[in-house]
């Protein structure tokens, strides 16, 4: 008899095993993939450390969750520094001093921002309705034609015309030659990936791979005292209510017989005419030496039942919906609901981390 059954062994369930096992907890952790680590697995081919299910840099202004982490791997000093291709021609990301210049030749930020102004100034005095409309009102119509319109076309499977302005709330323009994606005090991965990261995570503790919760959840919750579910919140509810949306992801890998394919780990293709987002390339996450390199295009997707459900698609019908499965999982005496598929939302890995932290911390003190 365990105190606690853990269903999946992604980042949230494996930080909470750890810390349940640490305070003298009996755990098992059941998954239902044929590995740990959920999303973030990373598989070693032949030294390369492929991120499976896309690109993952960890990022955090929290120097007790960047201590947590690299207390059980060393991270690296791997800087998120992506590109933009459009129409063969390169871009840095995020919109920079360097992308400006790329853009219109302007070498100062002043210049920059009377170019950004001046384009800005087709929607002053609109409120802008659709996600279109936001972008250019912020950063004006040159940006968002070839950094903007076709990348989000794609990612959503929908015009940027019919997707609302809130999806955009803000973005970020740097004033400086700055190419460091993320604004975070600590950033790195993992040396020697991600999966190791996990499986640390879980020493010592029983786990069991090839497990379908739901199809046997009465069986395997009578193995423990209590459960913590991390998988979608509708899906454990049979879909009383309806289905959750997600976009979902496809992902196309490729050997190549050469050292260095791209020279950079992320380079988005911005096209709509170009119908993949972007292509990875693993070996730059965490470099090695070797006569091969791993590459990755990634094709967003609709999502339906059965797919890999990548992320929550947020808007005001899905989150009345997600709010009545709330209800009745707050209604459950022995099942907490915890993670990134049971509360339906985006998470970065700093912050399922700290909610995983948080409750088991008023777990333990309830």
């Amino acid at each position: 008899m365990y105190d606690y059954l853990i269903v999946g062994a992604g980042l949230f369930g494996s930080v909470c095993a750890h810390e349940l096992k640490k305070n003298g907890k009996k755990v098992l952790v059941i998954e239902k993939r044929a590995h740990i680590a959920g999303n973030l697995y990373t598989e070693d081919n032949n030294g390369i450390h492929v991120h499976k299910y896309g690109a993952h840099i960890f990022h955090t202004n929290e120097k007790d969750i960047w201590d947590y982490v690299n207390s059980f791997v060393e991270f690296n000093r791997f800087t998120n520094s992506p590109l933009a291709n459009y129409k063969g021609k390169l871009f840095n990301l995020p919109f920079n001093m360097n992308t400006f210049y790329q853009l219109w030749g302007v070498k100062t930020p002043s210049e920059a921002l009377n170019e950004i102004n001046e384009q800005r100034k087709e929607l002053e005095g609109k409120e802008p309705s659709n996600l279109e409309e936001q972008a250019i009102s912020l950063v004006g119509r040159d940006i968002y034609e070839i950094l903007i319109k076709g990348y989000t076309e794609k990612q959503w499977g929908r015009k940027a015309t019919d997707l609302p302005a809130f999806i955009i709330k803000r973005l970020p323009v740097r004033m400086t030659f700055d190419n460091n994606y993320f604004s975070d005090k600590y950033q790195g991965v993992p040396v020697g990936g991600y999966t190791k990261l996990v499986s640390n995570m879980l020493e010592g503790i029983d786990v069991e791979l090839n497990i379908d919760y739901l199809s046997k959840r009465e069986s395997l919750s009578q193995r423990a005292v209590k459960v913590i579910y991390t998988g979608p919140i509708d899906e454990y509810y049979d879909y009383i209510y309806g289905l959750l949306e997600y976009r979902s992801l496809c992902f196309k890998n490729e050997c190549l017989k050469e050292s260095n394919y791209q020279g950079n780990a992320v380079i988005n293709y911005t096209e709509a005419e170009v119908p993949f987002t972007r292509i990875i390339e693993h070996k730059h996450f965490d470099p090695i030496e070797t006569d091969h390199t791993i590459i990755t295009r990634e094709y967003p997707a609709e999502w339906k039942v059965g797919d890999e459900p990548y992320y929550p698609v947020n808007d005001e019908k899905n989150m009345a919906l997600f709010s009545k499965y709330r209800e009745l999982s707050q209604q459950e005496n022995n099942v907490i609901f915890g993670g990134r598929l049971a509360e339906y939302k985006y998470y970065d890995m700093h912050q399922v981390i700290r909610s995983a932290l948080y409750c088991i911390k008023q777990e333990l003190n309830g």
